[in-house]
């Protein structure tokens, strides 16, 4: 990378999730990610959680080129989840567009992430200790991003009773600035690094509840700003509404671009 290359203003991701039963959720996520696009216009995508599992749409690039009504209406569900790239690690491809999908013990986990972890390459040489896989193969799916590398450990981990357990035990293994939005079959999560540095907000729509990366998502579709997720917390939400854990203790730190 040349230095001015380096000197360029540098985006970050936006990430969007809602928790809405009985609403069009993929609408909702699409209005989120419109307003989010400001902040990555490399590639859009959207995970909904549908009766026979969770199903993403993604492709290169802008919101309003990647979506319209037809693929919108195959994305029904409960829940839903968004996101807008900028790469900040690994090329600009199809395959590391998000939400990625892996394979847990209890089932299939989708996740969408803001920021760069400082230790992947630890992580990676962990994966691949404990599979005999590197990013390249199965456990990647191609892709060559530190989400990808989450998304392994999520297949890898094992021993816990629910996907929060195993959420909740993999979080103090990341190092780095990150807000990830995740889902499941049954429930949304959302967890912020333990310096804050990359935003995450929550706000109440009147069928549930949404996070997003800024404020702006909340106001397009009609929610109202609740509160930050703290540094090193993570919340769950469902149907009992948002309950809140701390998994690490919070250092709270600034992003100049943030």
């Amino acid at each position: 990378m040349s230095f001015l290359e380096e000197e360029k203003p540098k985006d970050e991701c936006g990430v969007f999730g809602v928790y809405a039963p009985g609403e069009d959720v993929a609408q909702i996520t699409y209005y989120g990610l419109y307003s989010l696009q400001h902040r990555g216009q490399e590639s859009a995508g959207i995970a909904a959680r549908h009766h026979r599992g969770i199903f993403v749409y993604k492709d290169m690039g802008l919101v309003s080129q990647v979506f319209n009504d037809q693929n919108l209406r195959t994305l029904r569900g409960d829940i839903a989840i968004g996101h807008v790239r900028y790469s900040t690690t690994g090329a600009s491809t199809w395959e590391n567009g998000q939400p990625m999908l892996g394979s847990t013990e209890h089932g299939t986990v989708a996740i969408a992430h803001n920021g760069n972890l400082t230790n992947t390459s630890a992580l990676m040489e962990e994966v691949v200790a404990r599979s005999g896989e590197d990013l390249r193969g199965e456990l990647g799916h191609g892709s060559s991003t530190d989400t990808a590398v989450m998304t392994a450990l999520f297949h890898l981990e094992k021993g816990h009773k629910t996907f929060e357990e195993c959420l909740y035990s993999i979080l103090p293994k990341l190092e780095g600035a990150f807000s990830l939005v995740l889902m499941d079959e049954g429930k949304m999560y959302a967890a912020r690094d333990r310096q804050g540095f990359r935003p995450l907000v929550l706000g109440k729509i009147d069928a549930g509840w949404v996070v997003a990366s800024e404020t702006a998502a909340l106001d397009i579709v009609g929610a109202q700003f609740i509160r930050e997720v703290e540094p090193g917390e993570m919340l769950v939400i469902d149907g009992d509404g948002v309950r809140s854990r701390m998994w690490g203790e919070e250092k709270r730190a600034g992003c100049i671009f943030e």
